[in-house]
């Protein structure tokens, strides 16, 4: 198997669907690599299990668009995915950033290994 955009777009999708139905961290926990990381706009650097634990009580938003998705080879097993999401939730301001999500093929299954997520300011 081969990275493709329209494969990593729907592998994200299916984190903020999973997001939006509450069961996030069920979702994380199982895509993430043993040694992943996720790095939140707050500075805050989460591995697998926080993200799990993090998730699992997390209001759910109400709706989300991902844009301007490009994908970047890394290496023959490895791809980032950049992309912009906004993102909404009752009583809180709208959620704007752009995402960097670097999938590894491990059993031919795409696996993240690092997420960050950078403030969108314009």
């Amino acid at each position: 198997m081969t990275f493709e955009l329209d494969d990593l777009l729907a592998v994200e999708r299916e984190g903020w669907d999973a997001l939006c139905g509450s069961t996030g961290g069920a979702f994380y926990g199982a895509l993430m690599t043993p040694d992943a990381v996720m790095i939140l706009v707050n500075g805050l650097v989460l591995d697998r299990d926080a993200v799990a634990a993090s998730l699992d009580g997390a209001p759910s938003w109400d709706r989300y668009e991902l844009s301007d998705a490009r994908m970047i080879p890394v290496g023959g097993d490895s791809a980032a995915l950049v992309y912009r999401a906004r993102a909404e939730r009752q009583a809180e301001e709208p959620f704007d950033a752009v995402m960097t999500s670097v999938y590894v093929l491990i059993d031919d299954r795409p696996r993240l290994a690092l997420y960050q997520q950078t403030t969108a300011t314009h």
